[in-house]
């Protein structure tokens, strides 16, 4: 049988006084399960979802280490170009003090080269034992002093970084020639040739002392014993070596 409402406002009354509908959260799930009922597309849904998240926490993890490397580049290049400009006032410095350095041991390499011949002198008549004399005193070689400045060792390089240009270092040590003394001589007594030798031995401007020849001469009329000693310049320490003002008396 087919009922009609003629009254349709009494329907909304009985409803609205009914005190209002209520949400079912089971039957909401319910409802889903029956509209997806394939497996594969809630796979598919939640490895999206997740693939998402973990593509969301890559970008911001990659972001905040692109920012934090941008900053310690500004960084770096502020500090190389800090640096860069003291580097070079560094190698002005240095060449600056290589420069000072090989005048400094040329002037040295001459001053102690200058009194060659005075400490060959002084030694030598110091060590001269009586009944014994000198006839000639000769040498080989040259002080420093003669030698030109073109015997300076050739310059070094440094820095052997790659891309960067090498610093020549000019090697301060400045070259001496060897200065061979031969000496010469008379004795009449053959224990003062010995004496001589020793005593030119203990020199500290002498060394290497050797006996080159000794014979029987003749000399106006006398036998006596010629002698020729070899023997080498030796530099010592300048601790070891007293030097003294020289006074001049002006009238």
């Amino acid at each position: 049988m087919i009922e009609i409402n003629l009254l349709p406002g009494a329907r909304r009354k009985s409803k609205r006084g009914g005190g209002g509908a209520k949400f079912d959260l089971g039957a909401s799930v319910a409802s889903i399960r029956e509209r997806v009922r394939e497996p594969w597309l809630i796979g598919s849904v939640t490895v999206t979802v997740i693939a998402l998240a973990v593509v969301g926490v890559l970008y911001a993890t990659q972001s905040a280490r692109e920012t934090k490397i941008e900053e310690e580049l500004q960084t770096a290049v502020q500090d190389s170009t800090r640096y860069a400009s003291v580097l070079k006032e560094r190698e002005k410095a240095e060449a600056r003090r290589d420069t000072v350095l090989r005048s400094l041991n040329l002037i040295k390499a001459i001053d102690d080269d200058r009194f060659i011949w005075p400490h060959v002198m002084d030694e030598v008549s110091r060590a001269l034992p009586p009944y014994t004399w000198i006839v000639s005193l000769g040498f080989t070689g040259a002080g420093q002093a003669q030698v030109p400045i073109t015997t300076l060792q050739a310059a070094t390089s440094t820095d052997s970084t790659p891309g960067r240009k090498k610093r020549r270092v000019i090697n301060t040590n400045i070259p001496r020639d060897t200065v061979r003394l031969r000496v010469v001589g008379n004795t009449v007594d053959i224990q003062a040739l010995t004496r001589f030798i020793r005593q030119l031995e203990a020199s500290a401007f002498l060394e290497q002392v050797q006996l080159a020849k000794s014979e029987r001469a003749n000399d106006n009329g006398k036998e006596v014993t010629q002698f020729q000693l070899d023997m080498l310049y030796s530099r010592p320490e300048p601790s070891m070596v007293r030097r003294v003002p020289l006074a001049v008396s002006v009238k």
